[in-house]
């Protein structure tokens, strides 16, 4: 075999080498969202809902009353159905078994299901990077679930592809939130249910829904727009519901 064939072949060689690997990297970057974006058209081509199943009472073993939901504002404390278990909760492929009930989210609509992270200062790049690896950042001074005042959650969705699998993609799907649509939130093993009430694309430097102050319990949820850039902000409001 000629040097130069041997040449030409690790030439080839590498080319494909450099193509797979390129490859490889891109499934690995985008996947995730890919099979969010995926699950969530085919849901709704089939007609598919998640839904977080009826919750057992730890005193009394029987499944806890699903809540009725208003639109209107409460500035009284409401919980759904008090202190939950999914212990032997009937369940199906559909339902979604939240990862938290201690402090966690979960959108039924786009299938959204991780813990909170609380007291992270969204100003500390580093701060808010170490909560996101792990679930959605509650933002340090926000008020309790249930109570008045804002409760703002945040999360990447994330700020830069490579960043897909590093940080939590949950809020990618945000976008297809609308008004109506519900928000459970699990705080100390109780329900609380909030309904989106607004949707809006601010830009980077406004931070007035983070200070805002409400009468009333608001839940604020907060991701990046354009998916993947860090050009705006995607922000949703939702008020608590009675039960």
């Amino acid at each position: 075999m000629s040097s130069r064939f041997r040449f030409i072949l690790l030439i080839r060689f590498l080319g494909y080498l450099a193509f797979f690997v390129g490859l490889t990297s891109f499934v690995f970057m985008l996947g995730p969202l890919v099979q969010v974006e995926f699950d969530y058209r085919k849901d709704k081509i089939l007609n598919i809902k998640r839904t977080v199943p009826r919750m057992i009472s730890p005193t009394s073993g029987e499944s806890g009353p699903t809540p009725e939901v208003s639109d209107k504002p409460t500035s009284e404390v409401s919980d759904a159905g008090g202190p939950v278990s999914f212990d032997n909760v009937e369940t199906s492929e559909n339902s979604i078994i939240p990862v938290s009930t201690e402090y966690g989210i979960v959108i039924e609509k786009i299938n959204a299901n991780a813990k909170i992270i609380p007291n992270v200062n969204p100003a500390n790049e580093r701060e808010y990077t170490k909560a996101l690896a792990g679930g959605v950042a509650e933002a340090l001074g926000s008020t309790t679930p249930g109570q008045p005042g804002n409760l703002y959650l945040f999360s990447h969705s994330t700020d830069a592809p490579w960043n897909i699998v590093r940080f939590n993609a949950v809020f990618y799907l945000l976008k297809e939130l609308d008004k109506g649509d519900s928000v459970i939130i699990f705080y100390k093993n109780k329900r609380y249910d909030y309904v989106v009430f607004d949707k809006i694309i601010v830009r980077p430097d406004d931070v007035s829904y983070l200070t805002n102050k409400y009468d009333f319990p608001v839940l604020t949820l907060q991701t990046c727009d354009p998916p993947g850039t860090l050009l705006n902000r995607l922000i949703i409001r939702a008020r608590l519901v009675n039960s």
